[in-house]
């Protein structure tokens, strides 16, 4: 869902300002119908298998109603069916979930929530251009447990402009109290063609971002919480849409600048869709574009660096399950990285150690 109320100065994801500040009923339409038809195209690519988990990404997925996702849903699933437990995420803001009730989401199919929140901090959220409010955020967590969600994400940054330890920690404790079941805590990172690159806030320096890290992981320890990938903390089961992604799975791919991989016969490809608004309700299905194969010799690298960023990582057998490739083609590089204790001897997983220097690590496998 590529619209938002406005950009904010730290994305770099396809999102672009709502015409005239306002989703109107007859777009939402609209590109719920290109979605359909978008869905239609890509039914061969699913081989007869059903959808186990949906994630409506953005942008600001929550600007659609939830008579759109119901409509929406029905639809799809007249296409491909979904599983019995089928996991449905919708990324929310805080800032725009006012206009209609969590209940209508939760009704309408959508079993887990990611909220937004980046930042409880006032002016934390006002640097990073965010039209809600520390208070917003923390209602929105509570109404969401009030309305019956079991399964509630909180989005949450650290290392942010001038921010201090005890201010990144407080916005850790604070979405614990509010009651979050899954924490996703990453540390900003300036992106070319964003505001921030452009204008370089100044951000903590290296000491204060390592006393961070430290620290809020003891805390989320010490909470109950487990840290299952290198950003993702749950105190329930994970996000099966995400453990997909790491595990090397397929998924499909409909809206505005989605991205997908599917698997066939001859090998394994990525795809992506038009990426502008626009120019995709423009062509209806709209185009496909950077359908590419990703060739044998890379698949080690991106299977692996998806998979070492689960902390279990993944059973070995997965490894030829996923690519079709022998294991004798990474065999060398892990055994060399066992020995160096970074790489565990039972499954393809990092030591503590190897997490330190994953991006090294993962240089053996180019």
């Amino acid at each position: 869902m590529p619209w938002c109320v406005k950009k904010c100065p730290y994305c770099d994801f396809n999102s672009h300002a709502v015409p005239e500040g306002a989703l109107s009923q007859s777009l939402e339409q609209e590109y719920l119908t290109a979605l359909v038809e978008d869905f239609k195209t890509q039914t061969q690519w699913a081989q007869g298998r059903a959808i186990h988990s949906i994630f409506i990404g953005g942008g600001t997925p929550s600007l659609i109603s939830a008579q759109g996702y119901a409509w929406l849903f029905d639809q799809l699933q007249a296409i491909i069916p979904f599983q019995k437990h089928c996991e449905i995420t919708l990324e929310a803001n805080p800032g725009t979930l006012e206009h209609q009730p969590f209940e209508d989401y939760l009704k309408a199919g959508i079993n887990r929530l990611s909220i937004g929140v980046q930042s409880f901090d006032e002016v934390h959220l006002q640097r990073l251009g965010r039209i809600h409010s520390g208070d917003n955020a923390k209602n929105a967590i509570e109404q969401s447990k009030k309305a019956g969600f079991q399964r509630v994400n909180v989005d949450l940054m650290h290392g942010l402009p001038e921010q201090t330890l005890e201010q990144a920690l407080l916005d850790l404790q604070l979405a614990v109290e509010q009651g979050a079941t899954h924490i996703s805590w990453y540390q900003l990172t300036i992106e070319p063609n964003t505001v921030f690159f452009r204008t370089q806030p100044v951000l903590p320096h290296e000491d204060t971002l390592l006393a961070i890290q430290e620290q809020g992981e003891a805390y989320l320890k010490s909470k109950g919480f487990i840290n299952y990938e290198v950003s993702a903390w749950r105190k329930e089961q994970p996000s099966a849409h995400n453990l997909n992604y790491w595990q090397f799975g397929d998924y499909l791919a409909i809206g505005a600048g989605a991205h997908g991989k599917f698997t066939q016969g001859d090998g394994i490809y990525r795809f992506q869709k038009t990426r502008l608004p626009k120019d995709y309700l423009a062509q209806v299905p709209a185009s496909t574009v950077n359908l590419q194969k990703i060739q044998n010799q890379d698949l080690p690298f991106e299977f692996m660096m998806n998979a070492l960023r689960l902390n279990d990582g993944v059973a070995f057998e997965l490894y030829t399950q996923r690519t079709g490739l022998d294991f004798k083609t990474i065999s060398k590089q892990v055994e060399k990285l066992q020995q160096q204790k970074l790489m565990q001897p039972h499954r393809l997983a990092c030591t503590p150690q190897g997490h330190l220097f994953l991006n090294s690590l993962l240089e053996e496998f180019l």
